[in-house]
């Protein structure tokens, strides 16, 4: 089961943390895959980590036009992108915990244009060829901030997210017929390095590590997935969101 031997997958943001996560069990499935970030250095250096039929490909996701040359990069060297991985989602300046009404207004454009308008394009680059072959995954890496309220700081994060999450749904049905499902899924927290967040409210008592994530990737990316479409998983321990 889960065998991705000959499919070709395009994980963006996956020069660390969870998206590399997602690359290397992408990878130890079978599958060839393209290793995006927007700095080269981290691309190169997961590509080489990964070995065998994985490659860099840098490029800002906010960028159609980026995410077109990327695309036909990807297709001149591995072949028609069958899994896209839309992992991308903290700006490169970071992302400071702010109240919505402390944000400058100014400031909105850079999470919408990742989380949402990446997805967007990424969609629009590959869901053509996905649906000329009868094949294909979009999964996207969203956030509980996409589903639920919360109140330290992330709104407008939470909303690009949500919005995400909208556009998977309808590509869900629209592109369905021709064999493509399309699927989110709701990261509660992940570690990272220095964190000290408690875990006491996760059912589970420890926060998600990138594997956790990956797993889940795996699985949605494979054949036995095929009558998953246009929902929202959460990955996320336990934590109760509805």
């Amino acid at each position: 089961m889960f065998d991705l031997s000959g499919r070709v997958a395009l994980v963006t943001g996956a020069g660390q943390g969870v998206g590399r996560g997602i690359a290397m069990a992408l990878a130890g499935q079978g599958a060839a895959v393209a290793v995006n970030d927007l700095h080269r250095e981290r691309a190169d250096a997961v590509a080489a980590e990964l070995g065998g039929k994985a490659i860099a490909v840098a490029c800002d996701v906010r960028d159609l036009d980026g995410w077109r040359a990327m695309v036909a990069d990807v297709e001149g060297r591995l072949g028609p992108v069958d899994i896209l991985v839309n992992n991308a989602g903290i700006p490169v300046e970071g992302m400071a915990l702010t109240k919505f009404l402390d944000i400058a207004p100014e400031e909105w454009k850079r999470f919408v244009d990742l989380n949402l308008y990446g997805v967007l394009n990424g969609a629009y680059a590959v869901a053509g060829g996905m649906c000329e072959r009868g094949f294909g995954r979009i999964i996207t890496i969203s956030s509980d901030a996409g589903r639920i309220g919360v109140g330290f700081g992330v709104s407008v994060y939470g909303a690009a997210k949500a919005g995400a999450v909208g556009l998977s749904r309808h590509l869900a049905v629209e592109l369905g017929p021709s064999g493509v499902t399309v699927n989110t899924l709701s990261l509660g927290t992940i570690q990272r390095d220095g964190m000290t967040l408690s875990a006491r409210a996760i059912p589970r008592g420890r926060h998600g590590r990138p594997e956790d994530v990956a797993a889940a990737v795996v699985w949605l990316a494979s054949d036995e997935a095929d009558w998953i479409t246009g929902q929202t998983i959460p990955v996320n321990g336990g934590v109760a969101t509805n």
